[in-house]
C-alpha cells in the first residue's frame, strides 16, 4: 500500500483510507433513496402493523376508522346542513358533504400523525439503524391502508344519495394516489418540524383546525367566497383542491376540469421533494436533540 504507515496517520486519515464512515453521519441523498427502497418491506411491515394496531384497544376495533368519519359527517349534516343552511352552490349536499369530511380526514390525520413520527419513536430511532424517512413514509402509507375501506363507504353513500355510478368514479385511484404522495410530504415536513421544536406538535391541530373551516370542506368555496381573490387562494389551496377533484370523480354536479389535476400533481411533487430533502438534511440529528 503507497502512502505513509498507518501509525503516522490520524483517526481521520485512517478512516479515509479504510473505507469507514462515522455511525450516524448523514449518507449522501442518492445511497439514502436507495437505502429507503431496499428497505421497502420493513416500510410496509411498520405501515401494515401502524394500520391494524390503531384501534385495537376498542372494542369496535377497526370499524371505528369508518365510525369516526361518519359520525363526523353526521353532525356537521346536522349543524351546517340544517342549523346554518350552507347548503348554497350545492345540488347533492349529502354526497358533497361527505366526499368533503371524508378526505379531509385522510390527509388531516396524515399531517397530525407524521408530527410524532420520530418523537413517539425515539427507542426505535436509537436503537436501530435504518433510514429515519421510513417512519413519517409508513404514517402516509398506513393512512392509505386505512382509506380503502373507507372509500367503499363512502361511495355506497354517495351511491344511496342518488349519485350515478359512471367511470369516472374509476379516476378515484389517481386521484387518492396523488393525495398520498402529497401526505407523505407533509408527514416528512411536520416530523421534521417537530422532532426540532417539540412545542410545534400543539400547533398542528390548530393548523388542522383552521384547514377544514378554510378547504370547503362543507360549503361551496365558489358560491360562499364571492370576493374574487379569496375565491382563488381558498379553491387552490392543496387540501381544497384535493377535496374538489375527489369530488369531480364521484360527483355529476362537479365537472372534471383538467387543470386541477396538473395543479394537484404541481403540489404532490412539490410537497413531496420539499418535504423528503428537508427531513434528509436533518438525518443525523434524529434521536440526538
Amino acid at each position: 500500500m503507497s502512502g505513509p504507515p498507518d501509525d503516522e496517520l490520524d483517526a481521520a486519515a485512517l478512516a479515509e483510507r479504510y473505507g469507514l464512515e462515522r455511525i450516524g453521519a448523514r449518507p449522501a441523498l442518492i445511497p439514502y433513496v436507495r437505502d429507503i427502497w431496499q428497505r421497502r418491506h420493513f416500510l410496509w411491515t411498520l405501515a401494515s402493523g401502524r394500520a391494524y394496531t390503531r384501534n385495537t384497544d376498542n372494542y369496535l376495533g377497526q370499524v371505528w376508522s369508518i365510525l369516526n368519519p361518519l359520525l363526523l359527517a353526521g353532525t356537521y349534516y346536522l349543524v351546517f346542513g340544517v342549523l346554518l343552511t350552507t347548503r348554497g352552490g350545492t345540488q347533492n349536499y349529502v354526497a358533497f358533504l361527505t366526499t368533503g369530511i371524508f378526505i379531509f380526514s385522510f390527509i388531516s390525520t396524515a399531517i397530525s400523525s407524521g408530527a410524532s413520527a420520530i418523537t413517539g419513536n425515539l427507542s426505535l430511532v436509537r436503537a436501530l439503524h435504518f433510514p429515519r424517512a421510513l417512519l413519517p413514509l409508513s404514517i402516509a402509507v398506513a393512512e392509505l391502508i386505512n382509506l380503502i375501506p373507507t372509500i367503499v363507504v363512502m361511495l355506497l353513500i354517495i351511491a344511496l344519495s342518488g349519485e350515478p355510478i359512471t367511470w369516472t368514479w374509476l379516476l378515484l385511484v389517481p386521484a387518492v394516489a396523488m393525495i398520498t404522495l402529497f401526505n407523505a410530504g407533509c408527514a416528512l415536513i411536520t416530523a421534521r418540524i417537530v422532532a426540532t421544536a417539540r412545542d410545534v406538535r400543539n400547533l398542528i391541530p390548530v393548523g388542522t383546525r383552521l384547514l377544514r373551516y378554510f378547504s370547503g370542506v362543507f360549503y361551496s368555496i365558489d358560491y360562499y367566497a364571492t370576493d374574487s381573490l379569496a375565491s382563488l387562494v381558498l379553491a387552490y389551496q392543496p387540501v381544497a383542491l384535493y377535496i374538489d377533484i375527489v369530488r369531480s370523480c364521484v360527483l355529476v354536479e362537479t365537472p372534471l376540469q383538467a387543470h386541477l389535476w396538473w395543479l394537484g400533481a404541481g403540489w404532490a411533487v412539490l410537497f413531496s421533494v420539499v418535504g423528503f430533502i428537508m427531513f434528509w438534511r436533518a438525518e443525523e440529528r434524529y434521536g440526538r436533540d
